[in-house]
């Protein structure tokens, strides 16, 4: 008996003995692992106090050499969740939701995270209409940053409809002159530099959508417009 127990201190010991620092949840799970090069690593929790009005929050996921990493689910600090973001490669990948702090569905996001180690990458432009019917191809560059692509959407919080989509292919929204299939013309406006313009290719398009004035409405007589990258901000 007395071996068994020396035998599961031993064990238990030199699994500890590779973090640098660790903490304990109430089962004796090891959370929030720092290894010996200082690299976050496995499931962590974070929790962010209340700072100068801004509400705080709690958030739990997994990272992998010191990059968050899968599915992070963040949390009020009254315990209901606000929002759930994936992640590959320390930056927004796929499908996000957000939520207000009643838990009522506000938007849903999708982004694009591009490997480190490739310099382009080569997308798929689809049909606004047709989402499998491929209208165009374009080759990013890659710059360190996730890019929105995909489908967005925004939603009443409180009535749990549909107010507006949008249609991303790598940080360029879709215009409705993608939808109307015209020759000649991919159907982008670039939005990445924070202004609003033209990047048709061909003939010009139709006049720009409501969302699109909208955007220019609101952001207008701005010095500069605050444009969400991707990065996981740790």
């Amino acid at each position: 008996m007395r071996f068994i127990f020396l035998l599961l201190l031993f064990i238990s010991t030199s699994g500890m003995a590779q973090w640098k620092s660790f903490t304990l949840n109430k089962r004796g799970d090891t959370l929030n692992r720092v290894d010996l090069q200082g690299r976050k690593q496995g499931p962590w929790t974070i929790n962010v106090p209340d700072l100068r009005g801004e509400r705080g929050y709690e958030e739990e996921g997994y990272f992998e050499n010191d990059l968050k990493e899968g599915t992070w689910k963040k949390f009020s600090l009254e315990g209901v969740k606000i929002a759930e973001e994936n992640y590959r490669w320390g930056k927004l990948n796929g499908r996000q939701q957000y939520y207000t702090y009643n838990g009522g569905l506000q938007r849903v996001e999708s982004w694009r995270a591009m490997d480190p180690k490739v310099g382009f990458d080569t997308v798929a432009v689809y049909d606004i209409k047709d989402p499998s019917k491929i209208i165009d191809w374009v080759v990013v560059k890659n710059e360190g940053v996730a890019m929105r692509h995909g489908k967005w959407i925004y939603y009443d919080p409180r009535e749990g409809t549909v107010e507006s989509t949008e249609n991303w292919v790598m940080n360029k929204i879709q215009t409705e002159a993608a939808a109307a299939g015209e020759e000649g013309e991919i159907g982008i406006l670039t939005t990445s530099d924070g202004k609003t313009k033209s990047d048709t290719v061909g003939k010009k398009g139709p006049a720009k959508p409501q969302a699109i004035l909208d955007y220019e409405k609101k952001n207008s007589g701005k010095k500069k417009v605050k444009v969400r990258d991707g990065n996981t901000g740790n």
